[in-house]
């Protein structure tokens, strides 16, 4: 089995990695979208607005879950998402930093 290096990042780097990966494909971007015009979601209305089959969303909602970015509860059949607010706010921070900094080191570049 392959061995990850990640311990020799910065959390913060790796962090950064990660939300990276979440919002890598169209179709999770697409699924933040739809849940933030709405209190909570069940997965088939998701379903419903993404051009995707409801295992290939169900597998793009697992990944936001996992990653804390959606929080989800299942009542009998359905199983119901919505954005975790104060994860998107620290990866929204994160991101801010990482762009600041890059920025204030740009200024030092010819």
């Amino acid at each position: 089995m392959p061995r990850t290096k990640k311990h020799l990042f910065r959390k913060t780097d790796t962090g950064l990695s990660e939300i990276a990966r979440a919002l890598a494909h169209p179709a999770r971007v697409a699924i933040l979208k739809e849940l933030s015009r709405r209190q909570e979601c069940v997965c088939g209305e998701i379903v419903d607005r993404i051009p995707l089959a409801q295992a290939t969303v169900s597998q793009h909602l697992k990944e936001l879950k996992s990653l804390g970015l959606i929080v989800g509860h299942i009542e009998g059949p359905k199983s119901c998402y919505c954005i975790n607010w104060k994860k998107l706010e620290e990866m929204s921070t994160l991101l801010k930093e990482f762009f600041d900094d890059l920025k204030i080191n740009h200024q030092r570049c010819c």
